[in-house]
């Protein structure tokens, strides 16, 4: 699907991006084939209400989704639309279902930006390992207090819950820096070449116990909410670090608190929490031991560029020629059907 397969459409399609703006490599496929894109201008009950606005008096052909909801209602005050394109992998802002009832492909961007979310999950378990947040505001504060129960990782055992692109990249590292490396991921049955070095467990509660350092690396979906519960976040062993760069909602927040207030759990690395942004009052702000970063482990330039450009050539292929490659499709059962919308 690269650009030069994508002709200029007969008629100027119709793409809304439900930001502000799309990184450049994306903008211009668009723009090249003729396309008229629309942006969304605020976020929060704003962007919501100018989006709401746009589906119900424009007629769309085509949506790149970034955070803003897409609620049935508004899927279905739509009917020119054809196609909804994740600009990630997460589609947890999307009524999936709703969408899949009116014939419209989900589609994502697989892979794009696996690469900036693994290097921000090492660096959540450096941070979180090493105390370097920490003892960065210490030194900024004028104490020079030297930290020196920081944990080597050398030896210690690397739990992944998800061995997809993210998963994968990051146990590589791990195997490199000399830590056992097992794994629970329900999808999958075999190793990927080269990962030969990972135990790959039949049972999520078998990582948990084994894990020193635990990372999270799965959608959201009625499976995961709530994955890392009260009882399964005492079955970690104490001393452990857990790692989510997945999203917030996969763990009992309250409870990750309160085995990291009692000294069970040595620290956590967030990049995603369960309300976001994260409140004032949010106790995880006075833990010295947690590691924050507001969301941000796939929005590095280059993943921007590449979940832009993948989400351009996804939302091209199918207002031009009616094709949806199915492994990029989270509702594929649609695409056999003679109501899809995706096709010409």
């Amino acid at each position: 699907m690269d650009g030069a397969s994508h002709s200029t459409p007969t008629r100027a399609f119709t793409v809304l991006v439900t930001a502000p703006a799309l990184a450049p490599s994306g903008a211009a496929l668009l723009a090249d084939a003729g396309c008229h894109v629309l942006y969304l201008s605020a976020d929060g009950e704003a962007g919501d209400a100018d989006l709401t606005r746009l589906l119900a008096t424009v007629a769309v052909d085509a949506i790149i989704s970034r955070t803003a909801m897409l609620t049935a209602a508004q899927l279905g005050s739509c009917p020119t639309l054809r196609v909804v394109c994740k600009h990630g992998v997460g589609v947890s802002n999307i009524d999936v279902a709703a969408a899949s009832a009116l014939g419209i492909p989900v589609c994502v961007t697989p892979g794009a930006n696996a690469q900036s979310v693994a290097e921000l999950t090492w660096g959540l378990i450096f941070a979180a390992a090493r105390r370097i947040a920490w003892m960065d505001g210490e030194l900024r504060a004028g104490r020079w207090s030297r930290a020196q129960d920081g944990l080597q990782l050398q030896g210690r055992t690397l739990g992944l819950v998800g061995l997809g692109d993210v998963g994968q990249r990051v146990a590589r590292v791990a195997l490199a820096l000399g830590m056992p490396v097992v794994a629970f991921d329900p999808a999958r049955r075999t190793l990927p070449a080269g990962l030969e070095g990972v135990h790959l467990l039949a049972a999520i509660d078998d990582v948990v116990r084994a894990a020193d350092v635990l990372s999270l690396h799965v959608p959201l979906n009625a499976a995961t909410r709530g994955l890392m519960h009260a009882e399964r976040i005492g079955r970690m062993p104490r001393g452990a670090v857990l790692i989510n760069t997945a999203r917030g909602e996969v763990v009992d927040e309250p409870a990750l608190i309160a085995a990291l207030q009692s000294g069970h759990l040595f620290a956590a690395g967030l990049d995603t929490m369960a309300t976001e942004p994260l409140p004032a009052h949010s106790p995880l702000l006075s833990l010295p031991q947690v590691v924050l970063s507001p969301h941000v482990g796939g929005s590095t330039p280059a993943a921007l560029d590449a979940m832009a450009s993948g989400a351009a050539r996804t939302v091209l292929a199918a207002l031009t020629q009616g094709r949806i490659d199915p492994a990029c499709c989270v509702n594929p059962q649609v695409l056999s059907l003679s109501s899809c919308r995706a096709m010409p």
